[in-house]
């Protein structure tokens, strides 16, 4: 049976389907006519695979606690290894309802209330939303904007605010959510050395591993022993196969110590097995989605080589900033002379588009915004050309 959902400029009505980017405009305090391209979550029908396998399982009629046998590891440990080229092992893994979970829990099982957990601003809102929700303070090593419109890390401040702020847990972002870098490896080993050199365990949130069009993904715990022995690495299929509202991901802990204390806070927050299926979703995707996935993969860089294309030749004020990875892009409209409050309005009122704010990345993402280009083109096109009208 052939792969049957390969059309990606097709548009599918998600409105009335419960869809969080869709439904709850006004519940989020937006105009209901907005165009929403913020929350990381793709316009595309996901691996006909996928569907039919959810189908079959849905036809059996009974959904009790289930669980996975090593089948399902043999399936995730081919695609780390085919695509990543790295070797997992079964008793590494931990599996969570999501990413944004298994940060917090990491949290809760690597610090004490009032340290400082490192991040590097802008970066994905939730990490600092675990951090101070769970009454530890944010330490961030900002991101700083080079003169090759790629963002890079200031290694000499990583290291000093580790030593000032006592620094035990780093959670870091590769690919870089929202800055679109793909991390070098000798980038990742200088942040391992550092790290390893302080005793500071590092959680990788490696969720976009999938989504490089310019150099390569390299696991950080796959780059040095040293390395794994100090990791949580975070992955899982939902960003890839559009799969976020089936809650689950593959956390990989090679370091027993490590494993048993977030072992133990996820037991102490009283989860055990997963929603059956999530884990028949990540079964297909892995073993099924490979055509799905190269050919949504080619539509997205198409996009991405789109809005730069639109951006230089019809905003003059808004610089693309260069994206080496992920499906989300950063513009810079600081050239714009508004101020974030400002191009907040005119982005939500005037071009009625629901983007995500850079402000809240950081303080360092005031005057940018964080745009989604994982859907058709022609919607695409939409929003770039409203974002004009409204300039």
């Amino acid at each position: 049976m052939a792969e049957r959902n390969l059309d990606f400029d097709k548009i599918i009505d998600r409105r009335n389907t419960r869809c969080l980017k869709y439904d709850f405009t006004k519940r989020r305090g937006m105009p209901e006519d907005v165009l929403p391209l913020w929350v990381a979550d793709m316009d595309f029908e996901t691996s006909s695979y996928i569907e039919d396998a959810l189908i079959e399982r849905a036809k059996h009629g009974i959904f009790g606690y289930s669980e996975v046998q090593t089948p399902y590891f043999e399936i995730v440990r081919g695609w780390m290894k085919t695509h990543h080229n790295w070797d997992v092992q079964e008793n590494w893994l931990v599996k969570t309802p999501g990413v944004v979970f298994a940060l917090a829990i990491a949290v809760k099982a690597y610090t004490k209330p009032n340290d400082g957990v490192m991040i590097q601003q802008p970066v994905y809102y939730p990490f600092s939303e675990v951090i101070k929700d769970n009454g530890r303070k944010v330490v961030s090593n900002d991101l700083y904007l080079g003169d090759d419109n790629r963002y890079h890390i200031d290694f000499e401040d990583f290291e000093q605010k580790i030593i000032d702020n006592k620094i035990k847990l780093f959670i870091l972002c590769s690919p870089h959510n929202p800055v679109g870098r793909v991390w070098t490896a000798e980038e990742l080993i200088h942040l391992g050395d550092i790290c390893v050199k302080h005793c500071v365990t590092v959680v990788s949130d490696e969720i976009h591993q999938d989504f490089v069009f310019h150099g390569r993904h390299n696991v950080f715990a796959g780059l040095k022993k040293e390395f794994e022995n100090i990791s949580i690495t975070c992955t899982s299929p939902s960003k890839t196969f559009n799969l976020a509202g089936l809650m689950m991901s593959n956390i990989f802990i090679p370091n027993r110590e490590l494993w048993k204390k977030f072992r133990r806070e996820l037991d102490a927050a009283g989860t055990s097995q997963l929603g059956v299926m999530g884990l028949v979703a990540c079964e297909a995707a892995y073993s099924k989605g490979e055509e799905w996935y190269r050919a949504m993969l080619s539509y997205v860089m198409e996009n991405i080589e789109f809005v730069k294309n639109y951006v230089s030749q019809n905003l003059s004020n808004v610089i693309m900033i260069n994206t080496e990875g992920t499906y989300l892009v950063w513009l810079d409209f600081r050239k714009t002379d508004l101020n974030a409050d400002e191009l907040e309005d005119r982005i939500v009122h005037k071009a009625k588009l629901w983007l995500d704010s850079g402000k809240i990345f950081g303080r360092c993402g005031e005057g940018f915004q964080r745009i989604n280009v994982a859907c058709p083109r022609s919607i695409l096109k939409e929003a770039l050309d409203r974002i004009k009208a409204a300039l």
